[in-house]
């Protein structure tokens, strides 16, 4: 039998009847469910919050006032039941074949066209979308520092310092507090860089409100008031969301949220569709950040979409290309080049010359143990990350405070930077062929430049720019080490605020600062060392290295990092850098983003199951019993079914009829919530069918012109007469879903199922009796703990 016991439901305050993927294991006496209380503080609702999409909600003992806690209990060992699955496989059922019959074969050819041109598009947006924002930041950063600079530049001379540092603080947290007010009032899933949102959406999982235009508007908005407001955040994560949003809204030729319907695309509204456009808008998003068109056919490729397939890699790459050309093209535009192009994308590192890249094979072992040192600052980070997060979720889950913790940071950011900059002697001679956007003097002598203030007093795409290409001798060790210390504690408490930011950029800028301060050490330390030990190479190095050690990716950022140098002779050292510090970073914690998804407590499926479940059998695992409907079967019991809110199934087997003492059915087909949702809507009964009325037959448009926001059950009204009439399903289910025995191992379920993309897989015994489904968070509440095989709980969270 499964193991029902560990299966726990917890009561929500805002549960919508058509979310969740609702095991049926909860839809009976058999499923335990209770409410978990705490001490002195009664019943409690976990809903949403801006890290981990949680609400809570204490209820008085006497019903008549509602008051919010001041901590959030947080429990690691849960899984969410309110997020659905996306419906990878077809539904083959009478109306997808027929429609598919009638196709004739240039049919086929002219959607084949369709997919090229929406990828086109995507790329283009995505380009634009990247051209405004770069351009927005530039001029609003430029206005900043230009003010601050030339305060700076007064009192320097007359006194009375603090007004300059009073001003900066004070600029910072007005942009910061208008991003973060958007973000945590307006659109809380806008928070953060959304890669690991997206990662979810690709892996099968769908994101509420994650691939909304609204989610799109509140980003760019966010991103833009982010960097401009100084804190150690970029540009490149939310580069990604805004490439899948505008894939998914343009895939589908409408909008929902502005109720606008092209009349186009209409093939392409579902979810087999939508998520592989989904997955050339994030590659779109990785081209347009760093001008890498390969990286991001790559990234999409490594770090999100769980199926792929040739013509697919060869769509995305040219969206990203796309994506790239339409942005270089208006930057070029917008800086009076017109046809130039050479821009590199959106995160400008600058092109590394041949001359200066080169590097010996003694130095290998050198990149080796960078790499390593980049794995174990990177799980400090990821550590210090997660536990901040924790802290957030319990005490700061209200949006006023997250608006007063976010513009805390903005000033704690320009107060720190000041420090840095006021107390620093490191002071360089001023050039003519010096590259410093905005070089302070400060107490440095005429002709001279205050050193720390190019790491500082700059957006953090300039500042990784110059200590990759500026010469040696531009910084001492006491100014990179100072900054490595102090970047690195600003950027993780960054990360995770409610603001739209990326990691990117700051794990780069760390890295690069320790790795240039690792190659000025090894030139101290060795005769020749002036001959090999460059900084700037080191310093790239050292970014690959720190990036590496906090995402964990690897071939994907190897390609990006060699595109947006410009130069692959350093292919092979990056690749064993990154690997190193994957694996030296693996060893003691997770990346940061697969742990803000399980912070998420979203279910996730890896790419293998665990090591130790050839134990379990699918059995064992599966949800039981099944809430079955007759093939043909009263509209009332499926009215009732539906608008259960204790099980909110989505997914219900079709027998040939339903026993009374609930004994197993042969199988028939399977059929979903959201098609009987549409009939319902049309009412699609038999004595209407028979009746002399004329009844317009259902066609597969009726259910995608619902797709992707299908209206509750509470929605649909059903007459008393209507409920005693019956709904044939033969038509509409699908006939041929896939089915396991139940002994089937617990790794080859895992297989089928994630290979597939399945939403549903029905277990049957060896009458083709029905005895269970498995769903996505069956498989996903298993997982290796520090003592094996553990098992998560369920919950209404």
């Amino acid at each position: 039998m499964a193991n029902v016991s560990k299966k726990v439901s917890w009561s929500s305050r805002d549960e919508d009847p058509a979310q969740g993927e609702g095991t049926p294991l909860l839809n009976g006496a058999s499923a335990a469910r209770y409410t978990r209380q705490f001490s002195g503080s009664g019943i409690f609702h976990i809903g949403r919050l801006s890290t981990v999409d949680l609400e809570e909600e204490n209820v008085e003992e006497e019903g008549s006032i509602l008051s919010r806690p001041k901590e959030i209990p947080h429990n690691e060992k849960l899984l969410s039941l309110k997020y659905e699955s996306l419906d990878y496989d077809n539904s083959e059922n009478q109306l997808f074949l027929e429609e598919e019959r009638r196709m004739s074969y240039m049919g086929f050819r002219c959607l084949e066209i369709s997919r090229w041109v929406v990828c086109g598009l995507i790329g283009f947006l995505t380009g634009l979308i990247a051209c405004f924002i770069d351009i927005v930041v530039e001029n609003l950063a430029g206005v900043k520092y230009h003010v601050v600079k030339q305060n700076i530049e007064k009192f320097t001379e007359v006194g009375g310092l603090s007004i300059s540092l009073i001003l900066w603080a004070v600029l910072n947290s007005a942009f910061v507090m208008v991003g973060s007010i958007i973000v945590a009032f307006f659109e809380p899933i806008a928070a953060g860089s959304g890669i690991p949102q997206i990662k979810c959406y690709l892996n099968g999982v769908k994101i509420p409100r994650v691939v909304r235009l609204k989610t799109l508007v509140v980003k760019v908005g966010g991103v833009i008031c982010s960097v401009a407001g100084g804190l150690a955040v970029g540009k490149e994560g939310p580069m990604i969301h805004s490439g899948a949003v505008v894939a998914a809204g343009v895939s589908q030729g409408r909008s929902t949220s502005l109720k606008k319907d092209f009349k186009i695309f209409e093939y392409f509204r579902r979810d087999t569709e939508k998520r592989d456009f989904v997955s050339a808008g994030a590659a779109a998003g990785v081209s347009a950040a760093f001008g890498a068109p390969v990286g991001g056919v790559l990234f999409s490729l490594e770090e999100g979409a769980s199926f792929w397939n040739q013509m697919l890699t060869w769509r995305i790459f040219f969206a990203s290309m796309m994506s790239t050309f339409t942005l270089n093209f208006f930057l070029s535009i917008y800086h009076e080049k017109p046809g130039d192009l050479s821009s590199p994308g959106l995160i400008n590192f600058g092109r590394f010359d041949s001359d200066s890249v080169e590097y010996n094979l003694y130095e290998i072992p050198l990149f080796i143990c960078m790499g390593a040192i980049g794995g174990l600052l990177g799980a400090l980070f990821n550590v210090l990350n997660y536990w901040l997060t924790i802290f957030r979720i319990r005490y700061i889950h209200r949006p006023c405070l997250q608006v007063m913790e976010a513009m805390l940071v903005a000033a704690v950011t320009a107060t720190v930077s000041f420090a840095m900059i006021y107390f620093s002697n490191d002071c360089q001679p001023l050039g003519p062929d010096q590259s410093e956007e905005y070089p302070l003097q400060l107490f440095c002598a005429d002709g001279e430049y205050n050193s720390m203030a190019t790491a500082f007093f700059n957006t953090p795409e300039r500042s990784v720019r110059s200590l990759f290409h500026n010469p040696p001798g531009t910084y001492n060790p006491l100014t990179l080490g100072v900054f490595t210390l102090s970047y690195f504690f600003l950027a993780c408490w960054t990360y995770g605020l409610t603001v739209s930011a990326g990691v990117f950029i700051p794990s780069l800028l760390i890295g690069a600062a320790w790795g240039r301060l690792f190659g000025i050490l090894l030139s101290a330390i060795t005769s020749s060392g002036s001959i090999w030990a460059d900084p700037g190479k080191y310093a790239l190095i050292g970014a690959a290295a720190q990036l590496g050690g906090i995402v964990r990716m690897t071939l994907s950022l190897t390609v990006i990092m060699v595109e947006a140098t410009g130069n692959v002779t350093y292919g092979l050292p990056i690749m064993l850098v990154l690997m190193t510090a994957k694996i030296v970073g693996d060893y003691f914690v997770g990346g940061l983003y697969d742990i803000h998804i399980k912070l998420q407590s979203v279910p996730f499926l890896d790419w293998e199951a665990p090591a130790t479940s050839h134990s379990l059998t699918a059995r064992e695992v599966m949800s039981s019993p099944v809430t079955c409907f007759n093939r043909i079967e009263k509209v009332g019991r499926i009215v009732d079914i539906l608008s259960n809110t204790s099980t909110n199934h989505n997914g219900f087997p079709v027998v040939p009829r339903v026993n009374e003492n609930n004994e197993p059915g042969r199988l028939c087909g399977l059929i979903l919530r959201s098609q009987l949702i549409v009939l319902l809507k049309h009412k699609v009964f038999v004595e209407r069918a028979h009746s002399r009325l004329k009844q317009r037959r259902l066609q597969l448009k009726d259910f995608r012109d619902a797709y992707p926001r299908f209206p509750p059950i509470q929605s649909i009204h059903v007459s008393q007469d209507e409920r005693e009439c019956m709904m044939d399903l033969t038509e509409f289910m699908n006939p041929t879903p896939y089915t396991v025995p139940q002994e089937t191992s617990l790794p080859r379920v895992f297989k089928l199922f994630r290979a597939l993309g399945l939403r549903h897989l029905v277990v049957i015994d060896s009458e083709n009796r029905v005895v269970g489904l498995v769903t996505r968070k069956d498989l996903a509440r298993y997982h290796l703990g520090r003592h094996g095989l553990e098992e998560l709980q369920l919950a209404q969270t």
